[in-house]
């Protein structure tokens, strides 16, 4: 699919706004801006299409509530803030999708909530029956209980992993930019936007800077990390401006708004799972072969291309795999322990037996359990 006119077939969709869109920079709610948000997606859930809403806001509006004049940085102030700013967000968006008569409901997630399969397919379910129901789910991360390990840090790869994880069709990222462009158009002059992408460049995430406001936490860094998921995961990725008049209508009507990243082929369930959602406890290290089986033939990990582990992984872990000048180029589930790799790396996998007692496996990690190009 090429052409923005398919998106008026679709039927589910993801849209996330950031905190620069709903709030005003003193942290106090853009009542117009989440009215207006409001009332498309109502417009678009009546027309019969489930919509799912990721939003931001809750620690910026807690904060103005807590008479915070700056963004604190230990993590139980912010907490404090998330646990009275997420009741004000919800206040005010069940009070405005009411008057369209859509009902809404709340739903916060964690990083557990990816990196554990069971809390995974139970939190799919959840969102299932919610739109099943029809109600609009509307997400936040769980800032009141996160903590470093298991956050997410950013609604835009919150956003496109709940994308994956209900199988939508489209990914709208509403921000306070009109879309990707060719430099900073802050400080480069002839910066130009680029209305489609199909492949996530290094120039491109060079580019990408910081958090664009003072209430966000994610940049243009972020919504690249975001649309490389969405591409990789079988659905449509648009970057537009929030302030835009009709935007999410104007994008799902197939009009040349924002940017669009475009799909490279569809992951099969278990294995997005093992790219974006699944807890990283460790790294491998391969040579120049074994990097050339993996990312050109699709080959199995075997021990002999291994020449460095870290982390004290187990059977079963998920870990990144690197290549020699130590970027990352898979990752994938092991079948053996981070010990016991270090015992047979470099080795022939017939070799194995001989120097653990035992042979598992042949391969370090199974073709069918690795995905490269993360």
């Amino acid at each position: 699919m090429r052409s923005r006119k398919d998106l008026k077939n679709f039927n589910r969709l993801v849209v996330k706004v950031g905190s620069s869109s709903i709030a005003y920079q003193n942290g106090k709610p853009n009542l117009t801006r989440m009215e207006a948000l409001a009332r498309e997606l109502a417009d678009l859930h009546n027309r019969g299409m489930e919509v799912i809403l990721v939003t931001s806001g809750a620690i910026g509006l807690g904060l103005n509530r807590l008479g915070y004049t700056r963004r604190p940085k230990s993590i139980p102030e912010k907490q404090a803030a998330a646990a009275v700013g997420q009741g004000m967000l919800m206040h005010i968006y069940e009070k405005i999708f009411a008057e369209y008569g859509v009902t809404v409901g709340q739903v916060l997630l964690t990083g557990e909530d990816f990196s554990d399969r069971h809390r995974f397919l139970n939190a799919r379910n959840t969102l299932y029956s919610l739109m099943g129901l029809g109600v609009i789910p509307i997400i936040n991360e769980n800032d009141t209980v996160a903590v470093d390990e298991i956050r997410l840090g950013d609604n835009d790869n919150l956003a496109a992993l709940v994308g994956g994880l209900v199988d939508t069709e489209a990914l709208v990222l509403l921000s306070d930019v009109d879309g990707l462009y060719s430099g900073d158009p802050r400080t480069v002059k002839d910066a130009g936007l680029i209305p489609e992408v199909s492949e996530v460049s290094e120039e491109m995430e060079k580019l990408a800077g910081g958090s664009g406001s003072s209430l966000g936490t994610g940049g243009m860094t972020t919504k690249l990390q975001a649309a490389r998921m969405a591409m990789h995961s079988g659905f449509v990725m648009v970057l537009a401006n929030a302030s835009e008049r009709d935007v999410v209508r104007r994008i799902m009507a197939g009009e040349e708004v924002g940017t669009i990243f475009w799909p490279q082929g569809k992951l099969e369930h278990k294995k997005r799972w093992i790219a974006y959602s699944s807890a990283v406890q460790g790294r491998i290290t391969v040579d120049e072969g074994a990097a050339r089986a993996l990312l050109q033939n699709g080959k199995s990990l075997l021990p002999s291309g291994i020449t460095g582990v870290e982390g004290g992984f187990e059977v079963g872990n998920t870990v990144s795999v690197l290549d020699p000048r130590g970027r990352e180029i898979a990752r994938g589930i092991v079948n053996y322990a981070a010990r016991d790799i270090e015992k047979i790396k470099g080795c022939q996998s017939q070799e194995i037996k001989k120097i653990l007692g035992r042979q598992d496996y042949d391969e370090v990690i199974h073709r069918n359990n690795l995905v490269s190009n993360v």
